[in-house]
């Protein structure tokens, strides 16, 4: 195992129903001396975090695809078809192709990863992610030793997604990775939350969850993963690069040029809800932070 990585929020309270804990889950636990949520009474944590409620999550959205207020992409997002869904996978691979949605689903782990979740926006939520890490899904595409980048790619349909019958932003919307980043164990393909299946509005079938960047950089609706030896222009950086850049982590230190980062607002709380100080990295410093050693953040934030 190349990293070791700990879930200090809690389980309970997340589904009435047990969950499994594959083995995947109980070697990470063992490695590192702490028991994941839901292994156990004894499970240490490094404070008690409860994931927000189905309604918070799916109600309170940023997806410009289907409009840019938060409710729009609930009101909308029942118009995208997701099935068939088929994802583009390209570039310095070994085994380019389409591969369908099922396909990929037959060769994946699913597991449970509570993740916090920091918009750059400066609010929060706590969210149960059911899916499978990244590196799983390059590895069955066979990464060539030359690719040093991951670009991801939304869809572009119009018709069904209202949004982008507007030029809000240069569709279809793009992000990317470096490579260490997108093999760290921690990135992860979303597919359900709370052990259901993602709804459109929160990216189906298939999203990107990169827990201690800014949501912004977890991209939705997934259809085309292109392995590049170069980096690749998000689509933010694309439009603002004075305030938004290709890294996106999560850093208090750094304010966004119209906003302090350095606390955030946690849905549910109320809108005037009291604020809480913002954790380096999102509270994956311990996990992430060798990633970017001897970088300068403020540089390339």
């Amino acid at each position: 195992m190349a990293h070791r990585w700990t879930n200090t929020l809690t389980h309970k309270d997340v589904t009435p129903q047990a969950h499994f804990m594959n083995r995947r889950q109980l070697m990470a636990g063992a490695a590192s001396g702490v028991a994941l949520a839901g292994i156990g009474a004894g499970a240490q944590a490094e404070e008690a975090l409860e994931p927000n409620p189905w309604e918070d999550i799916t109600q309170y959205n940023n997806f410009y695809e289907f409009g840019t207020g938060k409710s729009d992409p609930a009101t909308y997002a029942g118009a995208l078809t997701t099935d068939p869904w088929t994802v583009a996978i390209d570039g310095l691979v070994e085994k380019p192709g389409d591969y369908s949605f099922k396909d990929i689903m037959a060769e994946m782990t699913v597991e449970e990863r509570i993740y916090r979740f920091r918009c750059v926006e400066a609010w929060s939520m706590v969210i149960p992610w059911n899916g499978f890490e990244l590196a799983d899904l390059l590895a069955l595409a066979g990464v060539m030793p030359e690719g040093k980048y991951v670009r991801f790619e939304t869809l572009y349909r119009p018709e069904e997604m209202v949004g982008q019958k507007y030029r809000t932003i240069d569709w279809p919307y793009v992000e990317g990775l470096r490579m260490d980043e997108a093999l760290h164990p921690l990135t992860i393909m979303a597919t359900g939350i709370y052990g259901k299946t993602i709804p459109n509005q929160n990216g189906a079938p298939l999203r990107l969850v990169v827990p201690w960047k800014y949501g912004f950089k977890s991209i939705k609706s997934i259809v085309r993963i292109t392995v590049t030896e170069d980096q690749p222009v998000n689509t933010w950086q694309a439009l603002q690069a004075s305030e938004y850049g290709f890294y996106a982590n999560v850093n208090p230190t750094v304010d966004h040029p119209r906003w302090s980062q350095a606390t955030e607002r946690k849905v549910g709380g109320g809108l005037f809800s009291k604020r809480v100080p913002t954790l380096m990295f999102n509270g994956y410093e311990e996990e992430v932070a060798s990633l970017y050693e001897g970088m300068d953040l403020t540089v390339n934030y």
